[in-house]
């Protein structure tokens, strides 16, 4: 008894399929890559060697139309051969035995499957051509957009708002204070989730991100540079943190101290006196367990406090980490992105001298567009490489005093990922966590 197994992938719209996924008691596998070239060999292997079964997928591997495949499964089930589909229920031999009404409804369910198969994969072959060609997804452009010939291209009149409301995220780290903002400037309404999708989108940096995921670096004009990008990733990370709702409340400790004792998260509060003006901030427990709770403690010893230890300690935090290692990563990724723009410019004479052809080139080109998109977001998600300079400048106390209550809760959440009071008594001291 011979077995056989055919598997087809489209290069276009899915990576090449794995031959060992028919085991071991398959003979012989034949194996294209959008083409069919190997199914026109098995035909003629099957025509001189007689052969007992054949594996297939989906029947609609066995051509590109519905008439294809039905001319291919006629061939084969003339030379005597069981074509059974492991993802259908096709089976030439059951299909057979069985009577006339229920082989027509078979058929009839499996022809129409085949059709809306071949229909989607078509539509989706359309989208992968115009991905390899670069061309931007169907669909509106994004605010601040609007659509050229083959890219997108900057809308003069609504582009600034969109930069705008950047400008003051990357300021104040806060995306409901830029959603705000952006109401009471521009009039422009938009949600906290439009706006957390603005700060994402690959296409306001210059790429184009595709239903697929994969993104494809310097296809049009950007609005934000590689640098903004890198600390607008960073700030999402850093507010991802932190609890809810406190990445833009007014004061610079909110959502950053716990207390020691009970383990909770510690809320700014603020007291007015009777026929006074004068505020009064505090910081208490939110979900204190214990009885009696754990008492507030004054607001402003603790801002002191923490300037104090950030001064003391960041700079010996930052002296210990392995810097010249981290610089070794950034030169390495920065040399597989040169690595892989050489190759882009090596295409075009690859193809002119009739190395590559025209798909091929498109294709590997796609891939390495790719593949530099991801080193990117790699290179982006690192710490900056001037670290030890900016712990320098902060570690001035004038630095910190100079400083309004929105700009100082930047930069405490640009190195704290927590601040843990430690009560002692009437005494309490600080912990200071960094995110490095």
């Amino acid at each position: 008894m011979k077995i056989v197994a055919y598997l087809y992938s489209d290069p276009l719209l899915e990576s090449p399929a794995d031959p060992m996924v028919w085991g071991f008691e398959v003979d012989r596998v034949y194996q294209d890559l959008g083409g069919r070239q190997q199914l026109q060999q098995l035909l003629r292997d099957c025509q001189v060697e007689p052969t007992d079964y054949l594996l297939i997928q989906r029947l609609d591997t066995l051509g590109d139309s519905v008439e294809e495949v039905s001319d291919r499964l006629t061939q084969l089930e003339s030379l005597g051969i069981e074509v059974i589909a492991t993802e259908q229920p096709y089976n030439s031999s059951q299909l057979a035995s069985t009577n006339l009404p229920n082989i027509r409804a078979n058929l009839f369910k499996l022809i129409d499957e085949i059709q809306n198969y071949q229909r989607s994969r078509r539509i989706r072959q359309g989208h992968a051509r115009n991905r390899l060609k670069v061309l931007p997804p169907p669909g509106k452009a994004p605010y601040g957009y609007r659509r050229g010939k083959d890219r997108y291209i900057l809308d003069r009149s609504t582009a600034p708002v969109v930069k705008d409301f950047f400008e003051q995220f990357l300021l104040y780290g806060s995306l409901r204070g830029a959603v705000r903002y952006l109401e009471k400037k521009y009039s422009k309404k938009i949600s906290v989730s439009t706006g957390w999708r603005w700060l994402t989108n690959p296409i306001y940096r210059g790429d184009l991100g595709y239903q697929n995921g994969e993104v494809v670096s310097d296809t049009h004009s950007p609005i934000l540079n590689r640098e903004e990008a890198a600390q607008i990733d960073r700030l999402l990370r850093r507010n991802r943190r932190l609890p809810p709702r406190t990445a833009s409340a007014p004061r610079s400790l909110a959502g950053l101290v716990i207390c020691g004792e009970c383990h909770s998260h510690m809320t700014v509060t603020s007291v007015t006196r009777p026929r006074s003006h004068k505020e009064y901030l505090y910081l208490r427990p939110i979900n204190c367990p214990k009885r009696p709770k754990c008492r507030a403690i004054a607001y402003e010893n603790i801002l002191h406090s923490t300037i104090q230890s950030i001064c003391q300690e960041l700079p010996r935090a930052v002296a210990g980490m392995n810097a010249p290692s981290l610089d070794g990563v950034k030169q390495a990724i920065n040399s597989q992105i040169t690595q892989k723009q050489e190759i882009l410019t090596q295409l075009p004479s690859l193809t002119a001298t009739g190395v590559l052809d025209s798909e091929t080139a498109e294709l590997r080109a796609y891939k390495l567009r790719t593949e530099i998109s991801q080193l990117r977001s790699r290179l982006a998600a690192l710490p900056p490489v001037n670290l030890q300079a900016i712990a320098q400048a902060v570690s001035i106390p004038q630095f910190w005093n100079d400083l309004s209550e929105s700009e100082r809760r930047f930069y405490f959440r640009e190195f704290i990922q927590q601040i843990e009071i430690t009560r002692q008594d009437k005494e309490w001291q600080l912990k200071l966590l960094f995110i490095f």
